[in-house]
This record gives structure tokens, sequence and C-alpha cells, in this order.
């Protein structure tokens, strides 16, 4: 390495002497012919003369600019979208209109025992065993506009069509015989509207944040205004088997949820995740109707508030396709029956693994599909999402 230095030393000295040689020469030369002009300077002789002898191969012979840092970009690069909360905001005078489809399919077994035992390991009485395995199927349209550069506005409408069914025999009856009982439900979901902020413009190897808020409505069929499978009453002894006979679309109350996303660029990967809290609304003088059309009061209902948080990375695979991979994690509290927990509501805590995968078709149009599989007994077994958002 020494010698290389001191042999790079001397073809430094040279190449100094020959261009202080040549800008003497160029000045004598310009001075004998155009005495009346002013002689050009050293340093632009000497830049033109070192471009001449000595090119670089970026370069192809012309003198080039170096030491400027590129430019920063204008927003984080797009990523295979898994989660609602899309990472991108539109621009002003541009909207995007989304048609998406969901399907989520989630079973679960219950076993009740009614009576009492007379010694340990045997029971006088009934044994409740129910089997649900439940399809859900989602078709949205939604449209985003941009309102300002850093602001935009969301719509969402939503088509729900359900089915459940039930193995399981008339709860609180002496039969030992199960059967199927099967229930459909299919009309417009809740409608949801939402706002998203972007707070800042970060320079290079810093987050974005964004901010959001949204609300859901109840515009979906009411879960108390189904008919429940119950020849009497349902809080005395009844004969069915307690389902309802049509499945609501909706939840039935009013939501609000504010989240913060943020996400951080890191070429040719995207971290990304949010965290967010769901208010639901609660709700007085709720009743349901029951087989025999009796109305059955329920009093004040108030759901569990939902506190959530989902991260992930999406790595760009080309400049068309990108994919992603993120955990969503969701913690529901108890429901409430005038001011009390609900003897048996609990805390439920939901987690999905979340793979998603994005491939741009054209400049205006990104299709993007998500698998999620459920971690615990109280998330669906299985959700499948295509999204097909285009710009405009």
């Amino acid at each position: 390495m020494q010698n290389q230095l001191s042999e790079q030393a001397k073809e430094i000295q040279e190449l100094r002497e020959r261009l202080e040689k040549q800008a003497s020469n160029q000045e004598k030369f310009l001075q004998q012919s155009q005495p009346q002009r002013t002689a050009l300077p050293l340093a632009q002789n000497a830049t033109s003369s070192v471009a001449s002898q000595n090119p670089g191969p970026e370069a192809g012979g012309r003198p080039v600019q170096v030491g400027i840092a590129p430019a920063e970009p204008a927003a984080p690069p797009q990523v295979a979208q898994i989660f609602e909360q899309p990472g991108i905001l539109t621009q002003p005078g541009h909207y995007v209109l989304e048609p998406s489809v969901q399907y989520g399919y989630s079973s679960s077994n219950r076993v009740a025992l009614v009576g009492y035992t007379v010694i340990p390991a045997i029971l006088i009485g009934l044994v409740d065993v129910r089997e649900v395995k439940r399809s859900t199927l989602t078709m949205a349209l939604t449209g985003r506009i941009g309102l300002t550069r850093r602001l935009e506005a969301e719509v969402r409408l939503p088509y729900v069509v359900r089915r459940d069914d039930a193995i399981s025999r008339e709860i609180f009856t002496g039969t030992a015989s199960e059967r199927v009982f099967n229930t459909r439900g299919n009309a417009l979901g809740d409608v949801e509207v939402a706002l998203r902020y972007q707070l800042n413009q970060p320079k290079a190897n810093k987050p974005y944040y964004i901010a959001g808020l949204r609300f859901k409505t109840r515009t979906g069929k009411d879960p108390f205004e189904v008919v429940t499978d119950c020849i009497t009453r349902c809080l005395g002894n009844t004969t069915g088997t307690g389902l309802p006979m049509d499945l609501p679309t909706g939840s039935g109350f009013y939501s609000l949820q504010s989240s913060l996303t943020w996400l951080l660029p890191s070429d040719p990967a995207v971290f990304f995740g949010s965290i967010s809290y769901t208010h639901n609304f609660a709700r007085s003088d709720v009743s349901r109707t029951v087989r025999n059309g009796e109305r059955e009061y329920v009093g004040r209902i108030k759901p569990g508030d939902v506190f959530g948080i989902n991260f992930g990375m999406g790595l760009a695979i080309n400049d068309r396709s990108s994919f992603s991979i993120g955990i969503d994690l969701n913690t529901v509290g108890r429901t409430k029956q005038n001011g009390q927990p609900l003897s048996n509501s609990a805390r439920l805590q939901m987690s999905t693994l979340l793979l998603g995968y994005s491939y741009r078709y054209n400049p205006r149009t990104m299709i993007n599909v998500s698998v999620g599989a459920g971690l615990t007994r109280d998330t669906p077994d299985l959700t499948l999402s295509v999204r097909v958002p285009i710009s405009f």
C-alpha cells in the first residue's frame, strides 16, 4: 500500500506540473494573439485540462459534479396493504376507488353442563354440546379523496353475506339427538367514514407519522332486530336452540376509533405499524324479539372498548411487486349490561398473522392480496382479502 501511495503521489505531481505548464503556455498564447482580452482564469483552464487529460469512466469523457445528495422522496414507497389503514395518503385533486372482497371462516366448540353431580365424574342433568361453523363474505367499495397534501377523507360501503351452521340439540330438553341448525343473513353492513392526516415531512432515515380518526355507523342489520329461536322467553325455561334465525350484518353500536400509524422507509424494505383505540357507544332500552313474537327487555348495553396494535415489514421484490408480513393484536373489553359486566362475558384476546402481496398492474391500478391466520381461539381461523385500488 505504501508503494502504491508513493506511485500515486508521483503521478499526481506529474499531472500538476503538466497542468501548470499547459496553463502557462495557454496564457502566453492568448496574450500574444488577443492582447485586448483578459486571459482566461487559471482555474477554468485547469478544469478543462483535467477533463481532457483524465476523463472518468462514468462520465464518458465529460466533467461531472459530485458530492450532491439525491433528492428526498416526497412520500414513502408503496407496500402490500395488509391492514385497513393505507400507508400512502391521496394527493389533492386525486381520488381512489377501491373495490374489495374479504372472506372469513371460523369454527368453535362449546360444551355446557346443566345439572348436578352426585360423585365426581358422574353428572345428573343435561349436556349441551354445540359446534358452530361460521362463514362471512364482505364486499365493499371504498373511496378516498385528497383534501390537502397531508389530509385525506375516506368512505367505506360494505355489503355482508353470512352463514352459520350449528350442530347441536335443543337446550333444556331430554333428547340426546343432534341436528344442524342453519342460519343466513345478507344486507348492507355498517358504513364507515374516516380522516387521515400526515403529521410530518421527514428527511432520510426518519419515520412518517399519520394520525387517523374513523367513525362507524349502525346502518347494518341490528343483532337485536333478528328473531331468536325460542318458544318462550329466553330468560326462562325454553325449548329451541336459542340461536338467531336470521343473522345480523352490523354490530348494532356506534363506534369511534383513533389511530396513529408510522412508516419507516429503509430501502428496499419499509417498516410500518400502528396503535389504535376504539370506543363503542352504549345503547339504552335495548330489547330483542323471540320466536313467539314477544319482546324481551335487555336494558342498557355497553360493548367493551378495543385496544389494538399491529406492526410489520414490506419488502420490494421488483419495481412492480412487493411482499408484506405483519401481526395484528386486539384486546376487547367485557360487555356490560345496566352498568355491570355480564357474567358470561370475558376479555377477548385476538391475534392474527398476516401475509400480503401487491402487484402494480398499471400506473393507476394495484392488486393487493392478503391472507390471515388466527393465532388465538377468539380469532377467525382464516381471512382472505383482495383489494384493487384504482387511482384517478
